[in-house]
């Protein structure tokens, strides 16, 4: 079993900035794609960056030039560096991971985190 548990939300006004983290922790053999996806009330979840463990990285337009997904392997660790926030970015940002073991993939979730951006 792989726990992920995420930190660093919180409220913030518009233009501000926030880091998320996301630690795993656990049974961890290899961690391959690790993202972060939100979740606004009364909307589906959505992805918001990806980043693979060779460090290649993927946005949601909405987050292009604003976030910043980066991780530290070693630390089996996911940070978004969220700069420029407006009021749409808020949501619960969860962590998502793919874990590989045997040949098996599974993935996993953090419990998420809200991020409150105020006009």
């Amino acid at each position: 079993q792989v726990q992920l548990v995420e930190s660093g939300g919180g409220s913030v006004q518009a233009g501000g900035s926030l880091r998320l983290s996301c630690a795993a922790s656990g049974s961890i053999f290899r961690i391959n794609t690790m993202g972060w996806y939100r979740q606004a009330p009364g909307k589906q979840r959505e992805l918001v960056a990806t980043i693979t463990s060779g460090g290649t990285t993927s946005y949601a337009d909405s987050v292009k030039g604003r976030f910043t997904i980066s991780r530290d392997n070693a630390k089996n660790t996911v940070y978004l560096q969220m700069n420029s926030l407006k009021p749409e970015d808020t949501a619960v940002y969860y962590c998502n991971a793919e874990h590989v073991l045997y040949g098996r993939t599974s993935n996993y979730w953090g419990q998420g985190t809200q991020v409150t951006v105020s006009s």
